[in-house]
């Protein structure tokens, strides 16, 4: 079953220069920097015998003093060099002018209306609206825009009730996972006096009457530690509308198993309460279920141990469809009756295929099947039998997303949108299998001068790895061209084909913009994902590394002028290669990374991440996170490229500590005079829901920070 929900994704101290002394931060950008002195300890670890220093191990406290001091004085030296950049305001406001177009979501029908969120163009966070007709006006519902002075509340989540009176919906503030769940009324827009609190990584669920909702909690964190304490017994409540949080009844919990997680669906039909169990980043899941109108039953055992994925699709009576991939690495749909569910008496609707099944849906008696293709979207659909009856006509080579309804629906919605494409919403009639466009937005640049083609590099092992590559029509093959090579690989996630107003201005500027699908994503399927975890993560680098000495060795480039960029995992993967290989790269971008392989798992939802990762708890595991851990890897004596790190100190999915060590780390050991430069967002998290003037300014930073540093430097 697609899930419905519509996004189901401090002060500033006074300036205090830490100088010993007396000069300022940094001297001139060209020449050498001097960087504030961090708060350091004499920490020393053991593991399995094993001796590991963590000098910096203080950084971990955002609150203290000594590290809102260095914040401050780090962002002093960051912003003092950005704002010497002469192209900095023009790149700024051309950025401006790109993100100014209209952005719709696929709208979803529920009781007779349309919900969308809708944002003019540079409105911090978009906006909710509802409408009785698709081709009608719409009218606001919630604007998270005047919830916060700065932008910085967002809507998290989104559930609507089933007769369509009622919406639950999450806020987060400064982008922080912990979510606040309140009650709206469709038509007053008015919200009930309903509260609940300490929501993370969970929806609502709203129960057939629509008198109240299921969804998952954590216990309230201790004073001080909601940032950072690690989160673990989650329990799924039911919530009566009009009634405190404190009476909500308990439907699930496990005291025994602390990782053990529940995500609450209610089947369409109204009958059934799932729960798909998760324990950490893998799916791999265990289902439970219980009749609603036995509230008296525990939940009952259907499938899985933890073992394979089984993502609920929808329902006929009794017989309920899955998406899984239990001897299918890369996905199938499966029939499991409720009175025979026994793997043998399973059956097989849509078979195990050469593409990757990422999600299907029930929409108007048809099953609407989402595949990725060498990591683009195809869309093909089957009868409720399996039987396939036709493809959905996409507009070229990208990303189609939504297809959400119900088995009754008629129509569904989703958005297609490439790395030349803005988002473009069609609306698909299910009877007639056709397509036809509902809002196009218009944005002030011509696609037609810009071009995306896929390639195939080799990796270290032989390993065939696509790379999309997407720049200006014409480029010289030079190597000249500045470039920007983004990379994630982790976690099953694959990247795919989207547009960007920031990627748009680094092509017009002349760029080219390189995406690999490395091992560890979601491109093909699990045994792809698989092939760059734990003790196999050296692969993720070695594909990201590959794909540098193609970009070099097909002269679309040279090491002066390229950079390397990712985000989270993807922070990782550039913290990585740049410590194993600083002689290939000439700027590196690491964004909220997971940099100190060693603690990741202290921390708030870090220990999930050890189904990627490993634990250095583990003594083989420990010896592969040392290997490549990028804190751990940074050499003293060494030359290392120009390197903005970003983060945020109010992240509390990768805490700010692994990007602060990091940069403390790496400004110690840099050997030439070379930037090496951190930027701290202030009332941000991990980038989820972050407005829009912030995003703005982050990427006028990074691009002024690479006109600097290689779209000018020689071969």
């Amino acid at each position: 079953m697609v899930r419905r929900g519509l996004w189901t994704a401090v002060l500033v101290l006074g300036a205090i220069a830490i100088m010993t002394d007396g000069q300022s931060e940094a001297d001139e950008p060209s020449g050498h920097f001097r960087y504030p002195e961090p708060p350091r300890s004499d920490t020393v670890d053991i593991y399995h015998g094993q001796k590991i220093a963590d000098p910096y191990r203080p950084l971990e406290d955002p609150d203290s003093p000594e590290t809102r001091a260095w914040v401050e004085a780090e962002n002093r030296v960051t912003f003092q060099y950005l704002a010497s950049i002469p192209q900095r305001e023009s790149i700024k406001q051309r950025l401006t002018t790109l993100w100014d177009y209209e952005k719709y979501s696929p709208p979803e029908l529920e009781g007779g209306r349309y919900f969308y969120s809708y944002n003019t163009g540079l409105q911090n966070q978009s906006v909710l609206h509802s409408a009785t007709s698709v081709e009608g006006p719409g009218s606001v519902l919630l604007d998270p825009n005047t919830l916060s002075a700065d932008g910085t509340v967002a809507l998290s989540g989104l559930s609507v009730s089933k007769d369509g009176r009622l919406v639950a919906y999450g806020i987060a503030a400064a982008g922080s996972d912990w979510n606040e769940w309140k009650v709206r009324d469709v038509a007053t827009a008015a919200d009930a006096p309903d509260v609940i609190k300490w929501v993370k990584f969970s929806g609502a669920e709203w129960s057939p009457d629509g008198k109240g909702f299921y969804y998952g909690r954590f216990p309230e964190p201790k004073p001080g530690e909601d940032l950072k304490g690690a989160n673990y017994y989650q329990k799924v409540y039911y919530h009566k509308l009009g009634t405190s949080q404190s009476e909500d009844q308990l439907v699930w919990e496990d005291p025994v198993h602390k990782e053990w997680r529940a995500m609450p669906r209610v089947t369409d039909d109204g009958k059934y309460l799932i729960l798909t169990l998760e324990k950490g980043t893998d799916a791999k899941y265990r289902v439970l279920y219980r009749p609603l109108d036995r509230p008296d039953v525990e939940p009952i055992h259907l499938v899985g141990n933890f073992e394979a994925e089984y993502d609920f699709i929808d329902n006929d009576g009794p017989v309920f469809w899955f998406k899984t991939n239990k001897n299918a690495p890369r996905g199938r749909v499966v029939a499991i009756d409720l009175r025979e569910p026994d793997p043998s008496h399973w059956r097989e609707l849509i078979p195990h295929a050469a593409d990757t099944l990422e999600y299907a849906n029930v929409v108007g008696d048809r099953l609407l099947a989402v595949y990725l293709k060498d990591a683009r979207t195809a869309v093909r659909v089957f009868d409720l039998n399996g039987k396939h009856v036709q493809d959905v006509e996409l507009p070229g080579i990208g990303t189609a997303v939504g297809f959400g309804g119900r088995r009754s629906d008629r129509e569904t919605f989703y958005s297609f949108t490439s790395f030349t494409t803005p988002s473009t919403v069609y609306r698909y009639d299910v009877d007639k299998g056709t397509s036809t466009v509902w809002k196009r937005p218009k944005v002030a640049f011509d696609p037609a001068h810009y071009e995306t083609h896929q390639v195939f590099c080799t990796s270290k092992d032989g390993t065939r790895i696509p790379m999309f590559l997407s720049h200006k029509k014409g480029l010289k093959r030079d190597g000249t061209t500045p470039t920007l090579l983004y990379g994630y690989g982790g976690f099953n996630i694959p990247l795919k084909p989207a547009f960007s107003p920031a990627v748009l201005a680094w092509m017009e500027m002349g760029g080219l913009y390189a995406v690999p699908n490395l091992r560890g994503g979601g491109e093909y399927g699990e045994q792809w994902h698989q092939a760059g975890t734990r003790l196999r993560k050296q692969n993720v680098f070695d594909d990201f590394i590959a794909a540098a000495e193609w970009l070099i060795a097909k002269n679309y480039t040279s090491t002066p002028h390229l950079a390397i960029s990712g985000g989270s995992n993807g922070g990782l993967l550039v913290g990585a290669c740049l410590t194993q290989r600083p002689d290939l790269f000439g700027a590196a971008l690491p964004a909220v990374g997971v940099l100190d392989m060693l603690r990741f798992h202290r921390f708030t939802i870090g220990w999930a991440w050890i189904d990627d990762y490993g634990s250095s708890d583990d003594p083989d595991e420990f010896r592969a996170l040392r290997a490549y851990s990028p804190l751990h890897n940074v050499r003293s004596g060494t030359c290392y490229p120009p390197t903005l790190i970003t983060t945020a100190d109010h992240d509390d999915r990768v805490v700010p500590a692994h990007s602060f060590k990091f940069a403390a780390a790496l400004q110690a050991a840099q050997s030439c005079d070379r930037p090496v430069l951190i930027r701290i967002e202030t009332r941000a998290g991990h980038g989820a829901g972050k407005p829009t003037s912030k995003l703005i300014e982050e990427a006028a930073d990074r691009w002024s920070f690479l006109v600097k540093t290689i779209a000018g430097r020689p071969n």
